[in-house]
C-alpha cells in the first residue's frame, strides 16, 4: 500500500525522523516487533530517549504500535517498522512530496489474490 504525504507538517515529521541517528538505529533494529525496553537495550539508548524517538517515528507513520495482552491481564506495547520504502520526489507542481510504501495487510493480500483468481478464471 502506498500512502502519499503531501501535507508539509507530515513530510517534515518524516524527514526529521529519518535525519535523526537514534531514529535510524531504531528503524534498523526493528526487523521484528520489540518493546521499548528491548530497543533501549539493543540500541544502547536511555529508555526515556527511546520513548521520545518512538513517538517521533510514530508521528511520522514509520513505526506502528501493537498491544500484546498477557495471560496475567497486563499488556505490553511492541513497536514494529511500518514501511518498506520512503520516496521523496519533486511533484509536477514542483513541490516536494513524500510517499511511504507500506507492507500489505492480510486483507489487502487476500483482495489481491482474489483479483488474480477472477482474472485467470475469465
Amino acid at each position: 500500500m502506498v500512502r502519499p504525504h503531501d501535507d508539509g507538517s507530515e513530510m517534515q515529521a518524516v524527514l526529521d525522523a529519518l535525519d535523526d541517528a537514534t531514529c535510524q538505529r531504531i528503524i534498523v533494529e526493528l526487523d521484528q516487533p520489540m518493546t521499548a525496553s528491548e530497543l533501549s537495550e539493543t540500541c544502547d539508548v536511555p529508555l526515556s530517549t527511546t520513548y521520545r524517538k518512538l513517538d517521533d517515528l510514530s508521528e511520522a507513520s514509520l513505526v506502528a504500535e501493537e498491544t500484546e495482552i498477557r495471560r496475567d491481564g497486563h499488556h505490553t506495547t511492541r513497536y514494529r517498522r511500518d514501511f518498506e520504502e520512503v520516496v521523496i520526489r519533486l511533484s509536477e507542481d514542483r513541490r516536494l512530496a513524500v510517499t511511504i510504501e507500506r507492507p500489505s495487510t492480510p486483507d489487502e493480500r487476500l483482495e489481491q489474490l482474489w483479483g488474480e483468481v477472477r482474472r485467470e478464471a475469465r
